[in-house]
């Protein structure tokens, strides 16, 4: 029993180094005797970079690992001369094509709707090979860094493959951290997740102001406006909490509006058209109905009516738009679900609230209508308003919004 226990002990100590030789640099072994003196455990994307540098000459041989590669994917690998990101990072790209053959090229990344496109560094590279095997991908190089110091910005990538060329990798979580600094002479890494955690902050904000604002506030305010006017009795509460509501939902709208563009500005290159295109419609249409407010005639002007349907059409308007673009804005950021389940419950709420107000305002209106035609059969008043002159929801056609 104890010579069972101690072939066990033994054999799992073996599954224990093996194990920890597979996801530690240090105990990789390459083929052709190939050894490098430094090495160092990237922090996302199963990934290992192994390098000799060689400082008098100023160049650097490395070897860049990926680990779990299965199915048709890219990697690279990159250096950022001049910041920290992917606009700007020198790349040595590597996949495995259809037809079997493993390729690595150079791509210079001008901006973030790169698609990894052939083409010459800003600095010499020579003896740019990669192997796949086993699910692991390996790009070799040796890079002439003359006008970089020995601290470099660098970058690491994964993404997937479009037929036999690259197609765009993942916006969110390991994707937008495999980023850092790199010490060749000390090994030391830095990395970069604080302004990767700074934009992600910025994001989130925007969503949330957004969200709360155009999606939740100008609805409630609407609903507050068409069924509250029914009842006499709510006059004027009815007008100032849709004011509140709509006044409270543009300000901080224009907060998240800026937050965009201020996001747009740190990222250039990154353009998501019809989120953009509808943000600035929604703007538009918020601020006109804002100002309108200035111009709205009186309740005895002739021309009330024609502002009221402005105002109705404008206002419900600006609420569809906002709710598509709020959807749009989940699709870009990809939260957690539990966020997008919240938003949508709340919508559903809402829209829930107003169905029933709406089956209750109109049997309220019928009753008063049939109510009010019994003592007095004078028909109907101008422009389709009773013998009281109230309106179909009750209100006075000269006390509508």
């Amino acid at each position: 029993m104890l010579r069972h226990l101690s072939i066990l002990c033994f054999l799992f100590s073996l599954q224990v180094q093996s194990s920890y030789s597979q996801s530690s640099c240090a105990n990789y072994n390459f083929d052709r005797n190939q050894i490098f003196k430094s090495c160092n455990d990237l922090p996302q994307l199963n990934s290992f970079l192994h390098w000799n540098y060689d400082q008098p000459a100023n160049t650097v041989k490395i070897a860049y690992r990926q680990t779990g590669v299965s199915g048709p994917r890219w990697v690279a690998w990159a250096i950022n001369p001049s910041g920290q990101g992917m606009a700007g990072a020198q790349a040595l790209v590597a996949y495995q094509k259809s037809d079997g053959n493993v390729t690595a090229y150079t791509s210079p990344v001008t901006s973030y709707q790169t698609q990894l496109a052939k083409g010459d560094l800003s600095f010499p590279v020579s003896d740019l090979t990669a192997t796949y095997s086993k699910n692991e991908m390996i790009i070799f190089a040796t890079l002439k860094l003359d006008n970089l110091s020995s601290t470099v910005n660098h970058v690491w990538q994964s993404g997937p493959l479009s037929g036999d060329s690259p197609a765009t990798h993942p916006t969110s979580g390991p994707n937008l951290q495999s980023m850092g600094s790199l010490n060749l002479l000390s090994g030391e890494t830095k990395a970069s997740s604080g302004s990767v955690n700074s934009v992600t902050k910025k994001k989130n904000i925007h969503g949330v102001l957004n969200a709360v604002s155009w999606g939740i506030l100008l609805p409630v305010g609407a609903v507050f406006a068409r069924y509250l006017k029914v009842f006499p009795s709510a006059d004027p509460a009815w007008f100032y909490l849709h004011a509140i509501c709509q006044i409270s939902a543009y300000i901080v709208g224009v907060a998240g509006w800026a937050t965009g563009l201020r996001l747009g500005s740190l990222s250039p290159g990154v353009v998501y058209t019809s989120h953009r295109i509808i943000g600035i419609v929604v703007f538009c249409l918020a601020t006109l109905q804002v100002s309108a407010l200035l111009l709205r005639p009186k309740k005895e002007h002739k021309h009330r009516i024609y502002w009221n349907i402005y105002h109705h059409f404008v206002g419900y308007s600006v609420i569809v738009l906002s709710i598509i673009n709020i959807f749009k804005g989940f699709d870009i950021l990809k939260p957690d679900e539990k966020w997008k389940r919240a938003y949508v419950g709340t919508i559903i709420g809402v829209a829930f609230v107003a169905a029933v107000l709406e089956v209750y305002t109109w049997c309220v209106v019928l009753k008063r209508k049939k109510s009010s035609s019994r003592p007095q059969k004078m028909g109907n008043g101008v422009n389709g308003t009773n013998g009281n002159g109230y309106n179909g929801y009750g209100a006075s056609t000269q006390e509508r919004v």
